[in-house]
């Protein structure tokens, strides 16, 4: 195994353990605002993503929903159900959509980065400050592509119970998801930007395969 391979495992390893360690310290990982918990672990898995590449920024993506199942099954908040198949209070409960809405955004969220990095270091690639552009576009999309894609399956998946938990009209439910879009998503966004392309830009300087992407 060559070196470039041993530190993509070791870095791919030291981000799981740290994605696992934020989820259990309190108001770290997930911090609960009773409707929803917010959540900082995007940025490992943004940041995973753009320095060691889509599979294993996958893996890192697939951590991060297990861990959000495990929180919202152990530690639930009112809309708990959306993301745990365990969780079940009177008639509303969770169901294999909720599977569905824990994993596959958190695994897009570790490979979209990539592409949207790559993609605009190629296009800017005759910039010197190409990568001062690519990266923070990068992790503001990544941010988005978890709280979009989350709050949205919630809408198509768990409308209903998403009314009965906030006991709101069945017509007023997407008006309150585009609220916690605004509330969760903006902040989200700004600190992956902030934390995770401070972070990205630091270990791309030290990751030798990020150097050769773009000519």
């Amino acid at each position: 195994m060559d070196n470039k391979k041993t530190l993509s495992m070791v870095m791919t390893a030291l981000f799981m353990a740290i994605i696992a360690v934020m989820t259990f310290i309190p108001n770290v990982g997930y911090i609960n605002l009773i409707v929803i918990k917010a959540t900082l672990l995007h940025v490992p898995v943004i940041v995973g993503s753009i320095v060691l590449g889509p599979k294993k920024g996958a893996i890192l993506g697939a951590t991060f929903g297990i861990t959000s199942l495990i929180k919202n099954t152990l530690e639930p908040s009112l809309l708990s159900f959306a993301f745990s198949p365990f969780y079940q209070v009177g008639e509303i409960g969770g169901n294999g959509w909720s599977v569905v809405i824990a994993l596959v955004p958190r695994i897009l969220v570790g490979v979209v980065p990539y592409f949207v990095f790559v993609g605009l270091e190629k296009l800017l690639k005759n910039m010197k400050v190409r990568r001062a552009i690519a990266i923070p576009v990068a992790c503001a999309v990544g941010a988005f592509v978890n709280t979009l894609l989350v709050m949205n399956l919630i809408y198509f998946c768990f409308k209903e119970e998403f009314a009965v938990a906030r006991s709101i009209a069945l017509n007023t439910v997407y008006s309150a998801i585009l609220g916690i879009i605004a509330v969760n998503g903006i902040p989200e966004a700004i600190v992956a930007v902030v934390i995770g392309g401070a972070v990205s830009l630091a270990l791309l300087r030290i990751v030798p395969q990020t150097k050769k992407r773009v000519p």
